[in-house]
């Protein structure tokens, strides 16, 4: 029996449920490119499928409305691949183990992939549909949207000739998103050189931490591991000696850090355990509130001989810890409550000869975007790393005048009394991209409640996606003219 089988609206859950059954993180779409493409061809749809997995399905308009404006419905079909580190889950082969709990769709463990697995699941609901009115309708799933915007990059747009564009990424009911950030990941690549030690082996997981999508929810003074593992290791060596072996935080960049965890040989175990005990009563008081289960687990391995840093190397690399920029940096002048400009280090692996660093560096104001970026530049080669800039994405600029977003305030109104929240968000969204590059573009974002995106506690509100629903129905229907 299927698990979402009881749950409201029946077609959207349906298809939801068997979006959860296919591998879909992101570079692995493929799978789901694919599935997308049966649909359309059992549906008797007019499709296009590109070389990036990126597909476009179109349905005319119903009856009365065939002439009307084209509409594009937008969410991207790849999702953030993380786990609790008990769960055992291949995220390239399996598919989530989903339930339902006090309202909410959870994956058990993993994240759900609500973001944006629930875009796919409307935008199939509203194809696969007969009895809803609405205009001729371009649904563009892109892919890698959580590495880059991979998929928005590469689309030739020629295939889209709706100016009218609703982007299903939101995680928030009652709020219509109108602006976003632009961003960039700034990789820093510092060389280490190893040399032979020997001492008592060492491992210490700064853990606990409530993580969270790095644009969301970079305003809710939550911890990153990785800058408290370079708190805790510069404050260490004033303690202790020791000798770095492994370091490594995060998987994603657009993620809070979780967990980071490092080994290393030192002949003062005592001293550890009493400072990491010292720092988490610290931390723990210092984020009261916003994260304060922040934990340092400390093991013992035993006497070992291992290949460790350089002095030299393990100096640069705390002090390359200490002094990447994390959290908010500016807030908007002119949106109150904005975070204009951020930077997260969500990815932090030590290899045999070299620290892999990846920041997700946000703004809505590209100079300041560029200029966060240039800081991280010039502390990587003041240690004499280099540097690298992947999948830059613009913002998506304020609209003054938009009817589409005056036509939806409006029918939101109507069915609630009151007026939807209008809003400019931190996060980055496609929009920016698709504004860019298609001239005379009207957009709005909105989507269901989720809480806890791009991690393990992930959860999708039920009930709310079936009012977004309902409203979108709604607002399709009034899109006439």
């Amino acid at each position: 029996m299927p698990v979402l089988e009881s749950c409201e609206p029946k077609r959207v859950f349906h298809y939801f449920e068997e979006i959860c059954k296919i591998p879909h993180g992101s570079g692995n779409t493929k799978q789901i490119s694919d599935f997308l493409v049966k649909f359309a061809k059992d549906h008797g749809f007019r499709y296009v499928q590109d070389e990036l997995n990126n597909v476009v399905i179109y349905k005319p308009g119903t009856p009365g409305y065939e002439n009307s404006p084209t509409v594009i419905i937008q969410g991207h079909m790849d999702m953030v691949c993380e786990k609790r580190p008990d769960v055992d889950h291949d995220f390239t082969k399996d598919g989530l183990n989903i339930s339902v709990k006090d309202g909410y769709i959870t994956a058990n463990g993993t994240t759900l992939g609500g973001d944006d697995g629930i875009a796919v699941a409307y935008g199939l609901a509203l194809l696969d549909s007969t009895d809803i009115p609405h205009p001729p309708l371009e649904v563009l799933f892109t892919v890698d949207e959580e590495i880059g915007l991979l998929g928005a990059v590469g689309l030739d747009c020629s295939v889209l000739k709706g100016r009218r564009f609703i982007n299903l990424d939101s995680e928030a009911e009652g709020s219509l998103w109108i602006s976003c950030a632009g961003g960039l990941s700034g990789i820093s690549h510092i060389p280490a050189q190893r040399v032979e030690g020997e001492g008592e082996k060492v491992q210490v997981k700064v853990c606990g931490l409530m993580g969270g999508h790095s644009g969301a929810e970079i305003d809710k003074n939550r911890a990153n591991a990785n800058k408290l593992m370079g708190r805790f290791l510069y404050g260490l060596k004033k303690k202790a000696e020791y000798a770095l072996i492994s370091l490594t935080g995060g998987q994603k960049d657009n993620a809070i850090t979780r967990e980071c965890t490092a080994e290393f040989l030192t002949d003062s175990v005592a001293e550890v355990k009493a400072y990491a005990k010292e720092l988490q009563e610290q931390l723990r008081e210092e984020y009261t509130g916003s994260d304060e289960n922040i934990t340092f687990e400390i093991t013992e391995k035993g006497t070992a001989t291992a290949e460790v840093l350089h002095p030299t190397s393990q100096e640069k690399i705390v002090f390359y810890l200490q002094n990447v920029p994390f959290g908010i940096q500016k807030m908007s002048g002119t949106i109150k409550g904005l975070v204009e400009t951020s930077s997260n280090i969500g990815i932090l692996r030590l290899d045999r000869d070299e620290l892999f660093a990846s920041s997700s560096v946000r703004s809505s104001v590209d100079a300041a975007c560029s200029a966060l970026s240039d800081k991280i530049e010039y502390l990587t080669e003041f240690l004499g790393g280099d540097y690298e800039v992947q999948g830059a994405y613009p913002a998506w600029e304020y609209r003054k005048e938009s009817p589409l977003r005056d036509k939806m305030v409006a029918v939101f109104e109507e069915m609630y009394g009151h007026k939807p929240e209008v809003v400019a968000i931190h996060a980055g969204l496609e929009c920016g991209l698709f504004y860019k590059k298609m001239e005379g573009l009207d957009c709005v974002s909105l989507g269901p409640d989720m809480k806890d995106i791009h991690t393990s506690e992930e959860v999708l509100s039920i009930a709310s996606t079936e009012r977004v629903w309902n409203y979108l129905v709604q607002v399709l229907k009034n899109l006439k003219d």
